[in-house]
């Protein structure tokens, strides 16, 4: 009901509607890419083995389902999410690239976007031709040396351009372009899971169905519980005298949510995880024998579902704390607060107010972490419990769209309130 709500406020403004017409065309624009497929490829044996493969259903949520339809947008926007989290990984080794993005302000981000962009490059060219040839010595696919540099540089370009179709979708301020292309994908393959699951039910299959279902309804109460939950943080405006009228002396609050990342961590997690196969893939394909004992020696770790979980697990609270650290500075909150005249009551303004919020944060962030670590790795327990993989894809893709829908219709209300303001 919310979002039907925001939706039909957000058509009664005009220059929304065209933002909203938008993203819609932009995201047409990727389903389109997402069912071209490329030539050459024993569908019959691609799906069965994409059946059997875990691996495979988590990039195939990354490209949106391009994965499974074997399109030239197989690999998503996973390289442009990967070259991301290893340069905000590197602001911790590098002071000067820790400076251009905590402390530059927009033209700092705007030099390690571009750098992102740059560094996808050679990621999407390293995980297309690692992962070509990993099908190709599956007998998925034949392709002669020049077919399959071919088919790399296709799959490549077409990271460029999901990329920059989501770079476009954020622009537009209705939610986040990587977040909103991954979810159009999950969606848009919705009606055919639903179909497969109804034709298929059996008596027998009650044990996996039912489980589900629980875990959806667990996932969706946990999700909303997060992204609702909020510490108020009460403000006091000073009172001033303007001419012979006295202004100030409200009171208000400071929302600071359990929260700030939203569903990136979720996301950064799982291309962090899927990242150490794909590269090593590659490297295998040198035919050395150490490349070939690591990769066996990778896929037996990530494979191994308690090892997988807890790794899981680690990164979604690390990049909640990471990303928190980004979305919310309590150092800048403290100025602004300071120059509008509001101040945290029995605390003054200024140092003493910035360590309380980054105490604050901390807090939050590290119970929002756990939180979100948790309802991350439900799937691994049920999966566990049932013995079946579907659960696991199934709820990671629930956890996504619940946590993009929540975060793109706060997006939209936020736009809606300032329009309400300007009025």
């Amino acid at each position: 009901m919310r979002i039907i709500n925001a939706i039909r406020n957000l058509l009664r403004y005009r220059d929304l509607r065209i933002r909203l017409f938008w993203v819609i065309a932009l995201l047409l624009v990727f389903r389109v890419m997402a069912n071209i497929p490329l030539p050459e490829v024993d569908l019959n044996r691609f799906r069965a083995l994409f059946e059997t493969n875990q691996f495979f259903g988590f990039i195939n949520i990354f490209s949106g389902g391009a994965l499974s339809n074997f399109s030239i947008a197989l690999l998503g926007l996973g390289p442009y999410i990967t070259a991301i989290i290893i340069l905000q990984l590197l602001t911790f080794v590098y002071p000067r690239l820790k400076e251009m993005y905590y402390e530059e302000g927009d033209v700092g981000r705007a030099k390690f976007n571009q750098y992102a962009r740059i560094l996808t490059v050679p990621l999407s060219f390293i995980q297309s031709f690692g992962f070509l040839n990993f099908l190709q010595a599956q007998q998925i696919i034949t392709l002669a040396p020049l077919a399959m540099f071919r088919d790399a540089v296709i799959v490549s370009t077409s990271v460029i351009i999901l990329m920059w179709l989501g770079e476009l979708i954020t622009e537009q301020k209705l939610g986040n372009g990587i977040s909103l292309i991954i979810f159009s994908g999950i969606v848009a393959g919705t009606p055919q899971v639903v179909y497969q699951a109804l034709i298929s039910f059996t008596p027998e299959k009650l044990q996996i169905y039912v489980p589900f279902l629980v875990l959806a309804l667990l996932i969706v109460a946990g999700i909303v519980f997060l992204n609702e939950a909020e510490r108020r943080i009460p403000l006091v405006f000073a009172k001033r005298v303007r001419g012979m009228k006295l202004y100030g002396g409200a009171n208000t609050y400071l929302p600071i949510r359990i929260t700030q990342a939203g569903v990136i961590p979720i996301i950064f997690a799982i291309a962090l995880l899927l990242f150490p196969q794909t590269f090593v893939q590659f490297l295998a394909l040198t035919k050395v024998k150490f490349f070939q004992d690591l990769l066996t020696l990778v896929n037996a770790f990530l494979n191994n579902q308690l090892i997988f979980a807890f790794l899981y697990f680690l990164f979604v609270f690390i990049f909640t704390y990471l990303y928190t650290s980004i979305t919310f500075n309590p150092e800048e909150i403290s100025k602004n607060l300071q120059t509008a005249g509001a101040f945290v009551p029995g605390l003054r303004p200024g140092k003493e107010t910035e360590k309380y919020f980054k105490t604050i944060v901390s807090r939050l962030t590290f119970f929002g972490g756990v939180f979100l670590g948790i309802i991350a790795i439900l799937p691994y327990f049920f999966q566990f419990l049932t013995k079946t993989q579907f659960l696991v894809i199934g709820g990671t893709s629930i956890l996504i769209v619940v946590s993009v829908a929540i975060e793109t219709v706060k997006q939209i209300e936020s736009e809606l309130s300032l329009r309400r303001y300007e009025g």
